[in-house]
């Protein structure tokens, strides 16, 4: 089952179970009122305004996460453009004869770099692309250390190059850790708990009316529902409807330069 099937249904599930908690608390209230002669929700304020307290937190906290980590993601992807871009030029350094197989193997591997996010929610697939772009950076490395070495290189070959290779081969790790960075399960256990929770107080003060007010019962479960929603669609932004995809165009546009510093070679 995909990742927005599986939130649609979580958020659905807890949309309707709000609904049936607001009704269970509502009958509870009408025959503790009952039983009480309509003193039932005296002295039961302070439970109401903690339980709502805490949920209301917990909603923040997690939304806040969310975004910032998403934010996090789209400026990676920046950083590793920068870093690619950067270590890209820095083959001038080389000598002539060495930087034409070097630049072919750094457009293999943006290929690669690019296709490891296309192929989600394919992790396999992903993995297959990560090995690949592994293997390629290990091959570069190589490569680079060789020509920096070599004869008709520049004497800052080594100082300028090195550095934005290691720059550039140490994002990726950043990138493939943040995508796994996520909060606990627990948080979105007592999100979904504290929410049927929230429920149940809300609906037993609401027996102060004979009849049942449909429409802060459906409105405050909507409520609730879309903010577990977004929270979880923006938590796991290659799954969902909110994703980062479009800032990866920094890297298509990166790999189109390369294109057309083969067409014009005397133009990078």
């Amino acid at each position: 089952m995909s990742h927005a099937v599986t939130v649609f249904l979580f958020t659905v599930g807890l949309f309707f179970g709000m609904l049936l908690f607001l009704e269970i608390g509502r009958r509870i209230g009408i025959r503790r009122m009952k039983e009480d002669g309509g003193t039932a929700g005296e002295g039961v304020g302070a439970v109401d305004g903690a339980v709502f307290a805490l949920l209301g937190l917990l909603i923040a906290f997690t939304f806040s996460g969310a975004s910032a980590r998403f934010d996090t993601r789209r400026q990676l992807i920046v950083e590793e453009t920068n870093d690619i871009g950067t270590a890209y030029l820095r083959l001038d350094l080389l000598a002539a004869d060495a930087q034409a197989a070097l630049r072919e193997s750094f457009r293999r591997y943006l290929d690669a770099r690019i296709e490891i996010y296309r192929k989600l929610p394919d992790i396999a697939a992903a993995k297959d692309q990560l090995a690949k772009a592994v293997e390629l950076q290990t091959q570069i490395w190589r490569q680079a250390v060789a020509a920096s070495r070599a004869q008709g290189a520049s004497p800052a070959a080594p100082m300028l190059l090195l550095p934005a290779l290691n720059a550039m081969i140490d994002i990726t790790t950043t990138r493939t850790m943040a995508t796994q960075m996520h909060p606990p399960a627990v948080i979105f256990v007592m999100l979904f708990g504290l929410s049927m929770a929230a429920s149940l107080v809300a609906g037993y003060g609401m027996t102060g009316s004979k009849l049942r007010s449909w429409i802060h019962m459906f409105c405050f479960a909507l409520a609730m529902a879309v903010a577990v929603y977004v929270i979880l669609d923006i938590e796991y932004p290659r799954l969902g409807l909110i994703r980062v995809d479009a800032f990866d165009q920094a890297l298509v546009d990166l790999r189109e330069s390369m294109n057309r510093d083969i067409q014009n070679p005397g133009q990078k």
